[in-house]
């Protein structure tokens, strides 16, 4: 058992003295590791020679003799290794909590252990030690201090790093969270907390029913201690929680169960969303909040503001845990990535209610900036939807027509062998149309104010060339503007018979502004759709041309406030809505200082039922689309901001990051400076060490940079999610390769 110690004369420690220097140890609390010779050797439990005050430091020879110093006597003690496995050899106690699932007591267990036990093994000694007749079958080991799940049954205590003071919890992996849908209204549904947030997402918009939830992700609001209790009375209805649970009849409403399957040959649900639940809540819009109410929750928000909110997303590559999201947490779910992919009315109730929300809510808020005039059709929009809702015909959506592609290109190659006529010209690769029209220009300059001047316009390909005139188009033009990788904003107003494109064409320095003007809004549209497709590299013989031109038109048609021809004024008692409900409270207030009292009221309410009568007649999904459609026409669409730091300036600058470009902005102005193009991306890397985000582009163009308001995970997962999403097909039968994207989003892991 023991071995009586071995005293060494004094008269001998300098010859030792040397051999005992050239000897390295590390320490880590539990063991002592020693390198002499070229070997290493492994002392464990070294805790109890420091309760025995027996040393200052130890190295070891051999694995049964233990060399101890007393610097103080000068002397070696040796001591048999039998005083350790007396001990227990490598055992220790491990400390553990186990959370229960109903809110009871948790209890907290003491296991001795090894470090050879596997994390099965302990959670079978855990509940053998428990003794309590439960499923715990959904239970993991979670690890504190180092704010990680131990998932791995088959890693050991050694492998992991668990040590003596590790304070693990034995704690559900599924637990109840509350979720503030696009809507605004809060649900509460049981999630996995130890998936990492893509499944998480994906397994509550399945309980959802929302499809494509590739595109959604979830957000947590930045704090504010100064508004908390603001927050609390902002809108008690707001507050009201709907129990996902509990609608489900008790069993959750992801169970495999409720998957839906999908048709082999298209890739198309095999039946409507209406048919997988019933009557689901979540597919009916919400009524406008009183205009008192709504101005509780208006905040005018900079740039700067936005980007504080947009560094709020969730890591898609770990778990809400290992981020911090507690049960007592609110998320907000949203559609993060704005490139929305077969929306089928007929299958996407919930996803089209739901992105209806969040694009009204953005008005509403003015998240996004907006016109008069496009305000003004917004809230004829949300009108129209709001009486559709509140109509007491029941909604069937699985009567929703829907267009099979390759049904309708058989039918038009057969049309087009028989020598009919076909909606769809099939182009000539040899033959690239042009547009040539009278337009007028402008280039805005300092301290001058220049009116429009007119030229003949020539579009070809991705360029428009300018002449003097129509006679001079067979020379050299004035010039030439290229349009690739430039920013087109529409600056139209319809009642004003205003049809403006402004481009913002990219130089070395910066950008460049060029303003042209339409007569008409015919014309109008055919050079906003060619302008459009050329920043994108697409030339007008481009198949989605005459999609673009009709889009555009019929935005104009709904921007306008005159009646339809034939069409008798509106009856303003007709509208028993409050019209200040459908804009924003600072369009409100601006308008009111300009009427007064109850003309106010009346003069809203009658602008808004001029631009209703131009889209009465839509059912209450074309509403939707159409209010969506006229969302992301809106210049500012799906621009995420953050602020960033290039490399070698000396100034924060802001970064926006929209689903096909990236967007240097000035800070000071919040107008933009350069536009990079992902079409033109060639690739993108971080140093993880400086937290850098470098990027390449066509021409050797290259760019670095580093987040200020954000973790460079959150704009480096931004870029790849956008890339990810690209890859999309409708032939994929909606199976996402979810390692891809955690090759394309993930971090140095």
């Amino acid at each position: 058992p023991w071995m009586e110690p071995i005293v060494l004369p004094r008269s001998l420690l300098p010859l030792l003295l040397p051999w005992f220097l050239s000897t390295t140890y590390s320490w880590n609390g539990r063991y002592m590791i020693v390198w002499s010779g070229g070997l290493a050797f492994v002392l464990e439990n070294f805790k109890l020679a420091e309760s025995l005050s027996l040393l200052s430091f130890s190295i070891t020879l051999c694995p049964r003799t233990v060399f101890l110093l007393y610097p103080s006597l000068s002397v070696l003690l040796f001591l048999h290794y039998s005083l350790i496995s007396s001990y227990g050899k490598t055992s220790w106690e491990l400390s553990v909590q186990v959370d229960q699932r109903d809110g009871d007591e948790g209890m907290r267990f003491k296991l001795r252990v090894k470090g050879d036990l596997h994390i099965g093994g302990l959670m079978l000694k855990l509940v053998e030690k428990i003794k309590a007749p439960q499923d715990w079958s959904d239970h993991a080991l979670w690890w504190d201090q180092r704010s990680c799940w131990l998932l791995k049954t088959h890693w050991t205590l050694d492998k992991y790093g668990v040590q003596a003071d590790a304070d693990l919890r034995y704690t559900p992996q599924h637990k109840p969270l509350c979720l503030q849908l696009p809507n605004m209204k809060t649900v509460k549904l049981t999630v996995s907390y130890s998936a990492v947030v893509f499944k998480t997402v994906a397994e509550i918009c399945r309980a959802l029913n929302i499809r494509r939830p590739e595109e959604l992700s979830l957000l947590k609001p930045p704090d504010d201690p100064s508004k908390k209790k603001k927050k609390k009375d902002k809108n008690p209805a707001l507050d009201d929680i709907l129990d996902m649970d509990s609608i489900s009849g008790g069993s959750p409403l992801y169970s495999k169960t409720m998957v839906p399957t999908y048709d082999p040959e298209n890739g198309t649900p095999a039946s409507a969303t209406s048919l997988w639940f019933g009557d689901n809540p979540l597919t009916s819009s919400q009524p406008n909040l009183p205009p008192a109410e709504l101005s509780k929750m208006y905040q005018q928000l900079s740039m700067v503001d936005k980007a504080i909110i947009n560094a709020g997303w969730l890591d898609s590559s770990r778990s809400l845990m290992e981020q911090g999201i507690g049960e007592d947490d609110r998320l907000q779910l949203r559609f993060k990535y704005h490139c929305f992919f077969d929306l089928n009315p007929k299958y996407d109730a919930v996803r089209i209610t739901q992105l209806y929300e969040q694009a009204r809510w953005s008005i509403l808020l003015e998240e996004i900036d907006c016109t008069e005039e496009e305000m003004l059709m917004f809230a004829s929009l949300q009108y129209h939807i709001c009486k559709m809702t509140m109509s007491t015909e029941p909604l069937d959506f699985s009567n929703e027509p829907e267009m099979d592609e390759v049904e309708a290109a058989l039918s038009n190659l057969e049309v087009t062998l028989e020598g009919g006529n076909t909606d769809r010209i099939l182009e000539d690769i040899t033959d690239v149309p042009k547009l040539a029209d009278s337009l007028k220009l402008f280039r805005p300059k300092r301290l001058t104010l220049r009116p429009f001047k007119e030229y003949w316009f020539v579009f070809k390909d991705t360029t428009i060339s300018y002449y003097k005139n129509k006679e001079t188009a067979s020379g050299e033009p004035i010039e030439q503007l290229h349009l690739r990788g430039c920013e087109v904003v529409p600056d139209v107003n319809v009642t004003d018979k205003k049809f403006g494109i402004k481009l913002l064409l990219p130089v070395a320095d910066g950008m460049n502004e060029v303003y042209i003007r339409c007569d008409n809004e015919t014309q109008y549209s055919k050079w906003k759709a060619a302008c459009t497709l050329a920043s994108k590299g697409k030339t007008m013989a481009y198949s989605s041309y005459r999609s673009e031109v009709k889009n555009i038109q019929s935005f104009l048609q709904m921007k306008s406030l005159a009646p339809p021809p034939g069409q008798a004024a509106p009856d303003l008692d007709a509208m028993e809505m409050n019209a200040e409900c459908f804009v924003s409270p600072r369009y409100t207030k601006k308008y009111k200082t300009k009427q007064v009292g109850v003309y106010l009221q009346y003069r809203l309410t009658a602008r808004i039922l001029e631009a209703h009568q131009n889209i009465a007649r839509l059912s209450l999904n074309e509403a939707k689309m159409r209010f969506i459609q006229a969302w992301q026409s809106l210049p500012e669409f799906g621009i995420k901001y953050y602020i960033v730091r290039f490399r070698g300036s000396k100034k924060d600058e802001l970064m926006g990051i929209s689903y096909n470009r990236l967007i240097r902005i000035d800070m000071s102005t919040g107008l933009p400076v350069t536009t990079w193009r992902f079409a033109n991306m060639r690739q993108w890397n971080v140093n993880w060490e400086i937290r850098q985000v470098a990027i390449e582009f066509d021409q050797n163009v290259s760019i670095a940079f580093s987040c200020v308001s954000c973790d460079c995970k959150v704009v480096h997962e931004y870029i790849g999610g956008y890339i990810f999403l690209s890859t999309r097909s409708k032939d994929q039968n909606e199976t996402l390769d979810e390692e891809l994207f955690h090759k394309l989003t993930g971090g140095q892991e």
